[in-house]
């Protein structure tokens, strides 16, 4: 999971990426960089850290030109540490390229063996999107042959591109003394949206929260296998790239990852989460009576909504139970399991009045490997609830994800091979309700009639682009982010807010 935006203008784009960043932080939070051109040259930054650490006064008046990119990183395989792999990478030929990526590529090592030995580019990092850089690269100069660079040869190259490539990937690249080139996978799996300002800029991004938020008009998305080039004079081309795209988005953007206010693939998220309410209230009401349900708090904070129509639906007081610490650092990196456990009850602060002497129903959006929930269960008890029953607005998270979502391997995961039973007795919750995986693509799908479908694999085990099977999860699994860990406890939590 990342974040990537792309700009052309007729003034300067520094503040502007940053800008965009910014609403883009919560797509990834351990690196950042932008890259600008002026004329025929790049100018890049990119470091480790929030955008806002990232860069400071030096660093943008160190980004002139009227075109660029940038990227926040959430790492999905590779060295999490490496400053080498944080975004944009950059080739110098044909023409000169920089890149950003959000996504996963899911046949990477077959990809990186084929450019040294066949394509004979040198890729320097562990990171899927060197590999992705260069085989665009490789394709350019294909589709070049030593000539002139123009919309059609671009085309052709993503479409040979596009054949290569097995996994997702929303792409925005930028060649030198052309313009910018954004292209997304045939399944759709990852998000990006293009707009325009009133001043003729035009801008792609993840979401269409990064446009409307830096004062742009969301004018659509780029469709599943399309690729859209703009000029330097902003002029717009588009062609489809792929032979059979569908739209298959991940339907996790819509349970936790995309932020509420974002429109994805002309799906509200906060409806998304107002309708995965709707359908948790029916599970709900079938396993705990109503009447023995005092409170529902939500956990902050992506289950808001979906509590909110919940609380509504079946007439039980809403009440906020847990005041978040925003200045905390997540979890998720944490290295030892004590360290973990230390840092939830910092993140979050129990209001003891309204858990004292009550039933209380806890609401979250996901639970993947249980850890923070069994912590969470425990603080509402020490608070004094009389009963704690936990409801997840997403089904059992039961397999890997291998397009984007550094989810943990199936066996950290808390529902694999468990009934629900198996799991409420590890949370230690009276009651555990989860939503229903038919319902909820029920519940999102009917926003959108004209999708195909949607990437749910980590509920259901269904990867859309197959071409996944055990040994391929194994492969992946062994390029996952390295982190430093302890020895007494190895596992992590890869998602920032997940249980």
């Amino acid at each position: 999971m990342c974040g990537i935006v792309g700009v052309v203008s007729n003034a300067p784009v520094n503040q502007l990426l940053y800008d965009a960043l910014l609403l883009l932080q919560h797509r990834g939070q351990d690196a950042a960089g932008i890259v600008t051109l002026l004329e025929r040259k790049f100018f890049m930054h990119k470091a480790k850290g929030m955008v806002r650490d990232v860069f400071r006064t030096r660093n943008m008046r160190g980004l002139p030109g009227d075109v660029g990119l940038g990227q926040v990183r959430y790492p999905t395989a590779g060295n999490a540490y490496s400053e080498e792999e944080a975004q944009p990478f950059y080739v110098n030929a044909p023409f000169g390229i920089v890149l950003v990526h959000n996504g996963n590529l899911t046949n990477a090592h077959a990809l990186r063996a084929e450019l040294f030995s066949t394509d004979h580019r040198h890729t320097n990092t562990e990171s899927d999107s060197e590999v992705l850089l260069n085989v665009l690269a490789h394709e350019i100069d294909r589709a070049t042959r030593g000539g002139a660079l123009n919309s059609a040869n671009l085309f052709e190259a993503v479409r040979n591109v596009h054949r290569r490539l097995r996994g997702s990937y929303a792409v925005v690249a930028l060649i030198a003394g052309h313009g910018l080139l954004a292209f997304r996978d045939p399944y759709g799996i990852r998000p990006l949206a293009m707009g325009r300002g009133a001043d003729g800029t035009v801008m792609v991004a993840s979401e269409s929260v990064a446009l409307e938020g830096s004062g742009h008009v969301f004018e659509r998305n780029i469709a599943p296998g399309e690729a859209v080039f703009i000029d330097l004079q902003g002029q717009v081309h588009a062609e489809q790239c792929a032979d059979s795209p569908t739209l298959n988005p991940c339907i996790f953007e819509f349970v936790y990852l995309a932020r509420p206010d974002s429109v994805l693939d002309g799906i509200s998220v906060y409806q998304a989460r107002l309708n995965l309410g709707e359908t948790l209230a029916k599970r709900v009401v079938s396993t705990v009576p109503p009447s023995e349900i005092d409170v529902i708090i939500p956990i902050p904070e992506s289950s808001r909504p979906s509590a909110t129509q919940l609380a509504h639906l079946v007439g039980v007081p809403y009440r906020e139970g847990f005041v978040k610490n925003r200045y905390v650092g997540r979890t998720f990196i944490m290295p030892g399991q004590g360290v973990r456990k230390k840092s939830v009850r910092q993140k979050l602060n129990v209001i003891a009045s309204e858990f004292k002497g009550r039933n209380v129903l806890l609401v979250d959006d996901s639970i993947v490997r249980g850890t923070t929930s069994r912590e969470i269960v425990q603080m509402a008890r020490d608070a004094g609830a009389r009963k704690v029953y936990l409801a997840s607005a997403a089904p059992p998270v039961r397999y890997p994800n291998v397009y984007g979502i550094d989810m943990p391997t199936k066996d950290e995961l808390v529902a694999h091979d468990r009934t629900v039973e198996e799991i409420r007795e590890l949370i230690g919750c009276d009651a555990l309700i989860y939503q229903d995986v038919d319902a909820m693509k029920r519940a999102i799908g009917s926003l959108n009639p004209r999708l195909d479908g949607f990437d749910a694999s980590c509920f259901d085990g269904v990867y859309v682009t197959g071409d996944i099977d055990t040994e391929a999860i194994t492969r992946m699994n062994g390029n996952r982010p390295r982190v430093e860990e302890t020895e007494e406890d190895s596992s992590r939590l890869a998602l920032p807010n997940l249980s």
